[in-house]
């Protein structure tokens, strides 16, 4: 192959580009999905439940505008919400609003309901203004739904057809505030808030955090090699991975979510690993034979890299790939996106950069004392090398006590689906989202759907049950359902002490009276949203004040517990039961792709090294760090979300490669003649500087997320630094102990010496375990 590349180099370097390029040009078509439904499949239960119940009585995702005055019935406020509410309600993409001038006042007048306008007008003085004042809080309809209790916001609640574009209709709506101003300070809440803001963010997050990424990898290499080769050959592959990668998505029909923003610094991280390991092998037979000739010093970079580069890719895809297994959709296609990028990543390493390197001319070698300059990491590998191999029991017992403390905050994980979480606490639209809760029932929803003859007494009975027992639940705003109406127009036709007052008629000729009634002096369109026209089929709506994944999970339990038995129950939705089953379903998703990822790795370590026993060696490294990951998560209070839940396939991918050529660098030690504690100090001098670099590239390509707009995103790249920097312990510390108690039989291999495998034992090079200082 040294051969080949060689001859076409020039081939292979402008065909590298073309592809990387063509690729690029794709780019430009990605569109961005913010939606929570794009995060899951579309056979969810919860999904198709939610679609049905939209498609019967119109969308459950809401926009709201909120008005803030210390009197809203000052007259300048409600005219300007008079005026928003009239060109609001006329938007295409708005079914239905709700505000103080289009919710409805029911009374009983001489035996017949009469219907009002909540807000017939707007008052002329300040007797009228009190007189509206003590309506408006007599009116449940009212108070807690469009007008906070104590008079100081207002809201215009529109209800979002299916299939609305967000942005155009932020930018109509802003239009809309634009164009009627005043002293009142407007917020923006709702689901097409939070997704068009999601889509913002994610823009701002790619122009960041793509060049401080490419910025970091930049300054990594040039202080880890001081050489333009090592700075610019393993960022190359990283640029041209990138761009195949994210070309790849619109080419696929998929689109860029909030989970995708990481692929592109999945493999800013991960692309340049096979690089390193390549310019340092360079390095280091320049150091050895500095007079090699081009030809021959590409043949030994291949016979010594190739397989255990080939290897190294593998376990890496085969760890990422185990996010196929994810509920999570942008987590499946991640998973399968970056196994793709890294085969590129591999595939321009073992072509492009020896082709390049046949091009360039070759580096210099710093002498010192007639030997290479050793380098202060060079210094410190050896002197742990020489720890360990002195006292391996005393390090692997402290590694299993910090381990067992720290994995004890496992107990303390917390699951967290709430995308108004992902938002820090001083963003607008966590503040909206906590007033809405607050003051309007919440910005969530849950529905439960009821078929049959929805105007029997007894049904009618079982949904006044239910809201009640709803009402009282933690995280519960508001309930609403044709029960509640029922009941809210007995109250306006009967006396206190009459014995229906506020109650279900026991008949169904009465509840058919008291519908028949408020036709008369209302529109039965009035109700569309809470049943249908023939009233075969009824919705009851729960607007959730605190959206918790905890909270919405324990809502939706005592549901089903409630309405298990409940025949007229045909199914439950909404936004909120989806978040709640997604939520559900990462833990799920993170435990199977972590076994998963696990499996395949021990099992591709047992087949590299013909020997069960390796796949033992690479657990151990890599179920220390899960154990170590899972406990910090859990004592900082880092919650697994969307995001989160991929670090640790995406970790073990990474954190093999380094056990994988730590293993293979000693065995070839030991196989050239050198004793089990030389042996692992010769390792860690050598392969252990490659692996040590790789490590510190994969953790500084990470580091630009936590300057993300999103918690997730921000929580991911900080513990893929600390997961990462594990690893890196696990291999270079962890697995040479546990050599030195226990030498497993592959490690001894007996196949016939190389020339390349041969070096370590001929002595005609500085090596540390020649050096008395280092024995």
């Amino acid at each position: 192959m040294a051969n080949f590349t060689y001859r076409y180099r020039w081939l292979i370097i402008i065909v590298s580009w073309f592809i990387a390029i063509g690729f690029a040009l794709a780019i430009p078509r990605i569109t961005i999905d913010a939606e929570v439904e794009g995060l899951i499949p579309a056979s969810m239960e919860s999904k198709i439940n939610t679609d049905q119940i939209e498609d019967m009585f119109g969308g459950s995702d809401m926009i709201i505008v909120i008005l803030e005055n210390t009197d809203i019935l000052a007259d300048s406020t409600l005219l300007r919400l008079q005026n928003i509410e009239s060109e609001f309600s006329q938007l295409p993409e708005i079914e239905r609003t709700l505000s103080l001038f289009t919710m409805k006042d029911i009374k009983g007048q001489n035996g017949a309901m009469i219907v009002d306008p909540a807000l017939p007008g707007i008052p002329r003085n300040e007797e009228e203004k009190e007189a509206t004042r003590k309506s408006l809080a007599a009116n449940d309809m009212v108070m807690g739904v469009v007008l906070s209790h104590d008079f100081t916001l207002t809201a215009i609640i529109g209800s979002v057809q299916k299939e609305t574009n967000d942005k155009e209709l932020m930018v109509a709506v802003k239009d809309i505030i634009l164009k009627h101003p005043g002293g009142e300070p407007v917020y923006l809440g709702g689901y097409p808030v939070v997704g068009q803001s999601i889509t913002d963010n994610i823009l701002h997050d790619i122009k960041i955090l793509l060049p401080l990424a490419f910025l970091f990898i930049l300054l990594v290499l040039g202080l880890s090699f001081r050489d333009l080769k090592g700075v610019l050959l393993p960022l190359s592959v990283v640029l041209m991975s990138v761009l195949v990668t994210v070309g790849l998505i619109p080419l696929l029909g998929w689109k860029f979510s909030l989970v995708t923003v990481l692929l592109p610094i999945m493999m800013i991280a991960i692309g340049n690993n096979y690089g390193i390991y390549l310019v340092n092998r360079y390095q280091e037979i320049l150091k050895r034979e500095p007079e090699i000739g081009k030809t021959h010093l590409l043949k030994k970079l291949s016979e010594a890299l190739n397989k255990p580069i080939l290897v190294c890719a593998l376990t890496t895809i085969a760890g990422v790939l185990a996010l196929l297994t994810h509920i999570i959709v942008p987590a499946r296609e991640v998973g399968l996106l970056a196994a793709i990028g890294i085969a590129w990543a591999l595939i321009l390493s073992l072509f492009y950069i020896p082709a390049f390197l046949a091009v360039l001319p070759k580096s210099t070698t710093r002498i010192t004392n007639n030997k290479p300059h050793i380098s202060p990491l060079e210094h410190f590998l050896c002197k742990t090398g020489v720890l360990i191999t002195n006292k391996p029991k005393t390090v692997l017992l402290i590694t299993v006590l910090i381990t067992l403390i720290i994995g004890a905050g496992m107990i303390r994980l917390k699951v967290e689906g709430n995308t108004i979480n992902f938002f820090s606490k001083k963003d607008p639209i966590r503040k909206t989202s906590s007033m809405i809760d607050k003051n309007f029932g919440g910005s969530q929803t849950l529905s439960i759907q009821f078929q049959g003859d929805i105007k029997d007494p007894a049904l009618l009975g079982r949904m006044d049950q239910y809201e009640s027992t709803l009402k009282n639940e933690k995280g519960v705003g508001q309930v609403i359902s044709i029960a509640s109406v029922i009941k809210l127009m007995s109250k306006s036709l009967l006396d206190p002490e009459d014995p229906g007052y506020n109650k279900i008629p026991e008949t169904r000729d009465g509840v058919a009276q008291y519908i028949e009634l408020y036709s008369m002096n209302g529109d039965p369109a009035d109700f569309e949203q809470l049943v249908d026209f023939n009233y075969e089929n009824a919705q009851m709506v729960i607007r959730i004040n605190d959206a918790s994944s905890s909270t919405v999970l324990s809502l939706v339990k005592k549901i089903r517990e409630m309405t298990r038995e409940d025949p007229m129950v045909a199914r439950i939705g909404g936004i909120g039961l989806i978040s709640a089953e997604m939520t559900d379903s990462l833990v799920t998703g993170q435990w199977r792709s972590t076994a998963l990822a696990i499996l395949i790795v021990c099992l591709l370590a047992m087949w590299i090294f013909k020997a069960w026993r390796a796949g033992l060696m690479v657990l151990f490294p890599l179920g220390t760090a899960c154990i170590v990951l899972f406990g910090i998560m859990g004592w900082v209070g880092i919650p697994f979300d969307p995001a989160t839940t991929l670090i640790t396939s995406v970790m073990i991918g990474c954190g093999v490669d380094y056990t994988v050529q730590y293993l293979w660098r000693q065995r070839a030690e030991m196989a050239a003649g050198r004793s089990q504690a030389r042996a692992i100090i010769e390792t860690l001098f050598t392969t252990g500087q490659a692996i040590t670099f790789n490590a510190l590239a994969v953790m500084i390509g990470f580091t630009p997320l936590i300057f993300s707009s999103f918690s997730p995103i921000r929580f991911f790249g900080l513990m893929m630094f600390v997961s990462i920097f594990i690893c890196l312990i696990g291999a270079l510390v962890i697995v040479p102990a546990i050599m030195m108690v226990w030498t497993p039989k592959f490690m001894v291999d007996r196949r016939p010496m190389t020339d390349d495998r041969q070096r370590a034992g001929t002595g005609d090079r500085w090596s540390p375990t020649f050096d008395t200082k280092y024995i």
